[in-house]
């Protein structure tokens, strides 16, 4: 049995999809909507970095920078986010789906299917940052979908509040999702396939908040 890929299908039809994808012998469209999602996650990213998004540090030190340099500053933060936004997608569909397979044995390709949604729900997560951070002010671990509203107002602590930033409601549909995937096509007791999933959040959580004080190291840094 052939399956093509048909991303948006596991948001209407999850089941027959699932069903579809463990029968399947053959995977077709899998690669070049791969390439399309580290397109998109460039086109996001590189959107985001021109409207000013995450730039509050470089434009605290405009006047001591001066035109040319403020411009110099914003050209290699857009590519840097640029080469972000690529290793970010890398990471996503790639890394996942090797921990997985040596854990479940379910097939490769398969997996990636698995984590090109879960890129796709995560890019449109992003998409949604741009316009609380344009028209609200708001930054990514402040969105009103996240956690991290309520650890600012209860720590003082930058990394704990980028990592419950980092835990949003789309963060609790992937994992939703990877759990139902992954014991629909794998043998693995639910209990142990919900222990690993979480664990994996939580890792990626804590170096999204690692990430993130750096970032503003970094940026203080380059610019200061």
């Amino acid at each position: 049995m052939t399956y093509n890929v048909k991303l948006i299908k596991f948001f209407f039809a999850m089941d027959d999809n699932l069903i579809r994808v463990k029968k399947a012998e053959t995977v077709k469209g899998l690669w070049w909507k791969g390439l399309l999602l580290i397109l998109l996650s460039m086109g996001i990213y590189l959107w985001m970095a021109v409207l000013g998004v995450g730039t509050s540090y470089i434009s605290e030190d405009a006047v001591a920078l001066g035109s040319l340099g403020y411009e110099v500053g914003k050209l290699w933060f857009i590519i840097g986010r640029i080469g972000f936004a690529v290793l970010f997608a890398f990471l996503i569909l790639f890394i996942p789906s090797i921990i997985f397979n040596l854990i479940t044995k379910i097939e490769y390709r398969k997996l990636i299917i698995m984590q090109q949604v879960v890129l796709a729900v995560m890019l449109v997560e992003r998409l949604m940052w741009i316009p609380l951070a344009v028209y609200a002010g708001l930054d990514w671990f402040t969105s009103p979908l996240s956690f991290g509203i309520i650890a600012s107002y209860a720590f003082d602590i930058p990394w704990v509040i980028f990592f419950f930033g980092a835990i949003s409601a789309f963060q609790l549909w992937i994992i939703w999702f990877q759990v139902n995937f992954l014991t629909y096509l794998s043998p693995v007791r639910k209990g142990w396939v919900w222990a690993g999933v979480v664990l994996m959040h939580m890792l990626f959580w804590a170096g999204t908040a690692t990430i993130a004080s750096m970032d503003q190291h970094f940026i203080s840094g380059w610019f200061a």
